[in-house]
Formats: C-alpha cells, structure tokens, sequence
C-alpha cells in the first residue's frame, strides 16, 4: 500500500449497489476539493461481448465473476504502478450504444480515430490523469487474490494495493432483485435470462465475490425489513425505508471510528456488535459521508506529511 498515492477500492457483484458508494465519495471530493482518478471495474474484463457469449456458450459456468473473463494481473498492476507514481492507464468498457457514441466524441475532441469503437467493446487504453490525490476503483474485483501457481488466471494479489477496501453487498435475495429489475431496466432483459447469468456465475460468486469481503475494512449490508422470500417473482424492489443497513468495520481503532458521533448524528441508529452499528435504509448514504469524510482527511493528511 502507498500513502502518497493512496488506493480505495469499493467492490461488490453486479447490482449490489456499489454507485451509492461511489456518489458518497463523489460529493466528499467536491466539498474537499480532492482530484480522483475513477476506474470503472468492467475496463478489466478481458473480453468484449461477443468474444463472452462465445465463451459462455462453450463453458458451461464462464462469467464476468471469475479470471478467466478479466485481466486481474493488469488490475493489480495498475493499483501498484499508481500507489508508486500516481500514474497508470485506463480505458472503458461501452456497455450500450449511448456511452459508445459519448466516447467516440470525446476522443474525436482530442484527434483520435475511434469510429469503429461499438457497444460491448473497449476504448483505447490512455494515460490517467496527471495530479490526481487518490484512486478511486469501482467493480467486483478491488479486494481479490489468488496464492495458485497458474501464471494466466491466478497469482495475483490486487487487495495488497489497496489503502482502503470497501465492500457492499446486500442480502444475497436483494441483491437478485436488484440485478433483476436492472436488466431489465437498462438492458431489456426479462427475469428467466437474469435468473440464467445467476445461475452460471455462481461458483465464481463463492470463490472469487465473496471472500473479497472478509478483506474489506468496511463492509454495507443493506438488510430488507420485507418479505424477500422469492426474489423472482418481486414487483419492485424494497426501498430505502423498507430496509436497514449494517456496516462492519475490520478494525474501528486504525480507522478511529467515532460510534458515540454516529450514533448521535444518525437518528434510529445502533450497535449491534462492537464493530458493527445499524442504520435506516434512508440514511445510508448520510452514513457513509459521516463515516468516509474523516478516513479521507486522514488519507490526505498522511499524504501531505510524507
């Protein structure tokens, strides 16, 4: 890890949530003033769409949750080379033709022939930005690491770079509803295709997704206060007020975590063990600028001092 360049990574699956933290830390850079380089997870899959279906085809549980679909050893490359210099590449993946189109203008404006450039595809690889205070990762794999000897899809260690991990992960029925109603949402996808994806990727979920989050320093875990039972067939999905969310901290002394100031300032907040308080679902991301504002002075503070 770097305190000069400091790493946060927030991970959680596909529909997990993860844009709530996100936008938390967003209004933290702005009140602050803090330059951050965002990386967007899914720039590390390894295959454009057609190249996946090909693949998810061919093999019967291939997905976006393991390393054979993503370029880890390139993640945690970019993690180290930023935590050493502040510096490193980035690209995106287009996940529909609006973002493609917004992405071939943008590079249009700097002299770039990106015409070809689709949805399902990537852009080209280019520097980040010079001078920025922090990185700022979103996806599923900020916190993995695998100790094998395979040198394609595992030895790597991409949570050793990282200077703050943050996991959310709702109940495991919340979370299916959630990337239920997205898909069909954003993409058109009716619930017997997501239902598919869910099952197939669920050995990576058990051996990649899930044990990232006994690596984390703090994990949200929005809870529902209404019947889940059957994920598939739910209208909607429960909102804020029909929900509670846990946040577990790894270590609340290095993190000087104050629970008598948060329990002060969130009404209807509590401890539920000495490392874990409980918050309305509409206070969540009240919760998470209470919590991330002082862990970021802190982060710069260190920064500056070196």
């Amino acid at each position: 890890m770097s305190r000069k360049h400091p790493v946060i990574a927030v991970t959680g699956s596909s529909g997990a949530g993860t844009t709530f933290v996100k936008q938390a830390f967003e209004n933290i850079f702005r009140r602050k003033s803090i330059r951050a380089a965002f990386i967007e997870g899914d720039s590390y899959h390894s295959l454009t769409r057609k190249a996946f279906e090909q693949q998810a085809r061919a093999i019967a549980h291939f997905s976006h949750f393991g390393p054979e679909a993503n370029d880890l050893h390139a993640l945690e490359r970019l993690f180290h080379t930023y935590g050493a210099s502040g510096s490193g590449e980035q690209r995106y993946y287009l996940h529909n033709a609006a973002e493609a189109a917004r992405h071939r203008q943008r590079l249009a404006q700097r002299g770039k022939r990106c015409s070809r450039f689709q949805a399902g595809e990537f852009t080209p690889w280019e520097a980040l930005p010079a001078d920025t205070d922090l990185l700022l990762y979103e996806g599923l794999h900020g916190m993995v690491r695998d100790d094998s000897s395979d040198q394609r899809y595992g030895g790597y260690d991409v949570a050793r770079h990282v200077d703050l991990g943050i996991g959310v992960v709702p109940s495991v029925n919340l979370e299916w509803i959630q990337k239920i109603h997205r898909d069909k949402a954003e993409r058109g996808y009716e619930a017997d295709v997501t239902v598919d994806t869910l099952l197939r990727r669920m050995p990576d979920y058990i051996n990649h997704i899930t044990p990232q989050f006994s690596r984390t320093d703090i994990n949200f875990q929005r809870v529902p206060t209404v019947d889940t039972s059957n994920p598939f067939i739910a209208r909607d999905i429960p909102g804020p007020d029909e929900s509670l969310v846990v946040i577990r901290f790894a270590d609340p002394e290095r993190l000087q975590v104050n629970f008598s100031y948060l329990l002060h300032m969130i009404q209807h907040a509590f401890m539920s063990r000495q490392n874990s308080i409980v918050v309305p679902g509409a206070k969540m991301v009240l919760a998470m600028e209470l919590i991330l504002s002082p862990i970021m002075d802190a982060l710069l503070a260190a920064k500056v001092s070196r």
